[in-house]
């Protein structure tokens, strides 16, 4: 089976599969890994394939589960490369809140992604608190997890900001990758 046949394979079972309420569908399971990908600190493949699915999926067998898992990891391999490259970062999704924005892809996508973050919320902060919070901005103000604050509620009512700040997120996740992974410069004496 191909990668990109694995992949469709992926979408229809976290599309479409009688999954937990609390389990993420493909665009949310993309952001969740892209997260992942550039968090400071490593997670085990067990802890976040569990924490994607929130409850064990009602796999047909033993083989379904494997692949699923694999095909899984193998996408998290692939956005890991995408961040690491020279390339502009592409998003699975439209970058449109379009009429309501709870149903809108990137609204998943920036919720599986700040799922990631909440994994090891510690390592996200623990340097540079003030930079990362700046840049993770964009995608807290798409994810519409923080509406209840008044500074992110009077961002959201201004549709043009939103629009603007959700157009950065792949210079954003750029940035943040560059920020945990580029290689520490050395001092020259």
């Amino acid at each position: 089976m191909s990668f990109a046949e694995q992949l469709t394979r992926l979408q229809n079972f976290l599309d479409y599969e009688d999954l937990s309420e609390e389990a993420l569908d493909y665009v949310a399971a993309h952001g969740y890994l892209t997260a992942l990908s550039i968090c400071p600190e490593s997670v085990s493949e067990r802890e976040w394939i569990d924490a994607l699915f929130d409850q064990e999926p009602n796999y047909k067998d033993a083989t379904e589960k494997q692949a699923i898992e694999d095909a899984l990891i193998q996408l998290k391999a692939l956005v890991a490369r995408q961040l690491a490259s020279d390339e502009d970062f592409e998003l699975p999704c439209d970058i449109d809140l379009g009429d309501d924005p709870n149903l809108s892809d990137i609204r998943g996508w920036c919720i599986g992604f700040m799922e990631g973050v909440f994994m090891r919320e510690n390592a996200w902060f623990e340097n540079n608190e003030e930079e990362v919070s700046e840049l993770l901005l964009p995608i807290m103000v798409g994810s519409g997890l923080f509406e209840e604050e008044p500074e992110f509620a009077e961002m959201a009512n201004n549709e043009d900001l939103v629009y603007s700040m959700l157009e950065q997120i792949p210079e954003v996740l750029t940035a943040l990758f560059l920020l945990f992974n580029a290689p520490e410069e050395k001092s020259s004496r």
